[in-house]
């Protein structure tokens, strides 16, 4: 099993730039995909971008040119760089990972992190 951990949500002036880090731990695998998601208050978790273990990704069109996603993996190391935030992207940010080749869906993943939490204000 992997343990992840996120790290990098505050409280950021829309405009502004935030990045976020997702470190991991625990059993080294082979190849895994991980991802990015966030949850708002009284709304479903969204799927933010992909990142498969080669470093092709996918980022939702909701945050496409202002979100990307990257990772190291000698460093076990993910991030989620955050430009020309607005306040609908305040939300709870996820860190997840999977040893399968997973989409969209959160219920795909099996390793998580407790979210740090992005707050943007207008």
């Amino acid at each position: 099993q992997v343990q992840l951990r996120e790290s990098g949500g505050r409280l950021v002036q829309a405009g502004g730039s935030l990045r976020l880090s997702c470190a991991a731990s625990g059993r080294t695998f082979s190849s895994y995909v991980m991802a990015w998601f966030r949850q708002a208050p009284g709304k479903e978790r969204e799927c933010v971008g992909v990142i498969s273990y080669a470093g092709d990704t996918y980022i939702t069109d909701s945050v496409a040119g202002r979100f990307t996603i990257s990772r190291d993996n000698a460093k076990n190391t993910m991030w989620l760089q955050m430009n020309n935030l607005k306040p609908e992207d305040t939300a709870v940010y996820y860190c997840a990972a999977d040893l399968k080749n997973s989409g969209l869906r959160p219920g795909e993943y099996d390793y998580w992190g407790q979210g740090t939490q992005v707050t943007v204000s207008s």
